[in-house]
This record gives C-alpha cells, sequence and structure tokens, in this order.
C-alpha cells in the first residue's frame, strides 16, 4: 500500500517520481505492424493524478476564475495586460471614456496582523501544517 506523505505538499516540490511515467503504445486503426498507427499513453503516479485532477477542477469550476492569469496554463501577466489593452482601446475607439486607477497592493499585508489572519485562516479550516 502506498502512503502519500506531506512532504511534497510542505516543500512545494513534486517528488521525483511522481515526475515519472510508463509510456505504453496503444494501437489505433490500421496495419498493427505500422508504428504510425499506434499512439502513445502515459501512466504516471496516482499522486501526481491527484494533484492534476485537483488541479483541472479548480480551473474548470470558480476556484481560479478565467480573469486571474496566474496558476493556469497558456496565462500570465502579460496576457492579462494585452487583454487589458484590447478591452481599453475598443471602448476608446468606440468612443466611450475609460477611467483606470492603478492600486499598488504590494504594502497591504504588512498591515495586517499576522497573528489575526492565520486565526481567520484556521476557521477557515486549513490545517496546522498548511498555516506553517
Amino acid at each position: 500500500m502506498y502512503v502519500c506523505s506531506m512532504k511534497p505538499w510542505l516543500s512545494r516540490e513534486v517528488p521525483y517520481d511522481w515526475k515519472l511515467a510508463n509510456v505504453t503504445p496503444i494501437h489505433k486503426k490500421g496495419c498493427k505492424e505500422d508504428l504510425g498507427n499506434y499512439r502513445p499513453i502515459s501512466l504516471t503516479s496516482v499522486p501526481g493524478k491527484v494533484m492534476e485532477q485537483i488541479t483541472q477542477h479548480l480551473q474548470d469550476g470558480e476556484g481560479i476564475r478565467p480573469s486571474q492569469p496566474g496558476f493556469r496554463k497558456g496565462r500570465s501577466c502579460l496576457t492579462k495586460l494585452i487583454s487589458f489593452y484590447d478591452q481599453v482601446t475598443h471602448l476608446v475607439d468606440e468612443g466611450k471614456a475609460v477611467d483606470v486607477a492603478y492600486l499598488d497592493l504590494s504594502k497591504a499585508f504588512d498591515t495586517v496582523s499576522r497573528s489575526i489572519l492565520l486565526e481567520k485562516l484556521a476557521a477557515f479550516g486549513l490545517d496546522r501544517d498548511t498555516l506553517c
């Protein structure tokens, strides 16, 4: 029986063996002697598949909204900036007024009491290891 430890979660690193896959050729159609008629299927570890499913669930549901550029395949701050620029120029081309407010929230958490924040996160159900 395989027991998943909390080490990968706490270290925020994917273990090497989770990245390994057994690639198996599966016959698609046609002559079995022609190698072009096979497609590769990779069998990965169960914990890796679970993490993949969790990530997909967050992206499909409301966990990570489409407007959030981070943590999404093919999205970045640059793609978000291009999307914003496209929306603004479209509105200007239509003759509409556009107001933009730039906020720097990088210091926002400097004013939050760490102990109060940790208490509130614990109240939402985060376990001790995650809070650490």
